[in-house]
């Protein structure tokens, strides 16, 4: 474990703005969290845990320790004839743990195929995509507290999963590292394949008996049509939540806007595309300086080489403000500030 000072976070994360963190550290292993908390200067900084960083946007230096987790490995912890438990180290990159539970004949996680970032921010977003939330598959959450060293492990019920919350960005933000996540796969899955654009991606590839294998291939054919390779254009994948209101407020929006795109939750709410709102709201495309919205998916904010976080951050209220004027709805970020 080494610490480097006054280091540049510009590849630490995809929005790649030119901020630096005062101090930075990598992890490797679980035991080198421990090791962390015994350096002299551990206490009195503050620090911030980074997987692979596709859901942050630094608006400033960071004058703490940025800690990167990069803890790898993953092993079958139970198994029964139709089921298998996985666990998964944190730092582990997301997609090519779907890669592995699709090669392997294991279904959950084929939706959610391609989304950046790595297994530990996972269920702190409790990220989702069409039709499934991973909170659908995980059986635990590992970590360690930082402030005791005590290990801890987080039930799917203890992790008060909701739309792009948990309880590890409320009480437990900054308090902790998570070291290994467990998923609940199926032997004998079966396939989402209503929602959005995947049947018909299916269709078009010939598929006449889909596996989890050929909806992993449409979900990614689908998102590669219109999301930005990070490593090319800087974004954080979506950048706002898909607002959730009450059933009366969307019967109303829907009165003025009959082609709204939304989906009825159940509970009397109903979730809208911010997406759409945003394209209609006219931001679809819209650039300023070297901060925009993208040309085929709105709701992807994007850095074209040099704008700032700040830039970025402005033109993000810009656009809340401009749908809020228009349709009356709030929109909240998806992305985390610093």
């Amino acid at each position: 474990m080494q610490i480097e000072y006054d280091r540049s976070v510009q590849h630490l994360h995809t929005f790649g703005t030119l901020n630096r963190a005062h101090a930075f550290v990598c992890l490797q292993k679980a035991e080198e969290a421990q090791e962390l908390r015994s350096w002299k200067a551990f206490q009195s900084l503050p620090h911030m845990v980074l997987g692979g960083g596709s859901n942050v946007l630094f608006t400033r230096d960071y004058d703490g320790l940025i800690i990167q987790n990069r803890m790898l490995g993953m092993e079958v912890v139970a198994e029964t004839p139709t089921e298998v438990v996985l666990a998964v180290c944190a730092g582990e990159p997301w997609d090519a743990l779907v890669a592995h539970c699709v090669a392997k004949g294991w279904g959950g996680l084929e939706n959610l195929s391609l989304i950046p970032g790595c297994v530990g921010a996972s269920p702190m977003q409790n990220i989702g995509a069409y039709g499934v939330e991973v909170k659908e598959t995980i059986e635990w959450v590992e970590a360690m507290e930082w402030e005791s060293g005590k290990p801890l492990r987080f039930t799917r019920s203890e992790c008060a999963f909701g739309y792009r919350e948990s309880v590890f960005k409320h009480q437990w933000k900054d308090r902790l590292i998570i070291t290994r996540v467990a998923f609940r796969l199926q032997k004998q899955p079966v396939l989402r394949t209503t929602y959005g654009a995947i049947q018909e991606e299916l269709d078009r590839m010939g598929g006449h008996h889909p596996t989890i294998a050929s909806v992993r291939e449409a979900v990614i054919r689908i998102r590669q049509s219109k999301l930005p390779d990070p490593a090319v254009l800087g974004n954080a994948g979506s950048f706002f939540k898909n607002p959730v209101i009450p059933k009366e407020e969307a019967e109303a929006l829907l009165q003025r806007f009959p082609n709204a795109v939304h989906f009825p939750q159940g509970n009397q709410l109903v979730k809208l595309a911010a997406g759409w709102l945003i394209e209609q709201a006219g931001w679809k495309g819209y650039r300023r300086a070297d901060a925009g919205v993208h040309r085929l998916q709105a709701l992807v904010l994007v850095n074209y080489g040099h704008a700032t976080g700040n830039e970025i951050w402005q033109l993000s209220e810009d656009i809340i403000k401009s749908v809020w004027d228009t349709f009356g709805v709030k929109l909240e970020r998806e992305v985390n500030l610093i």
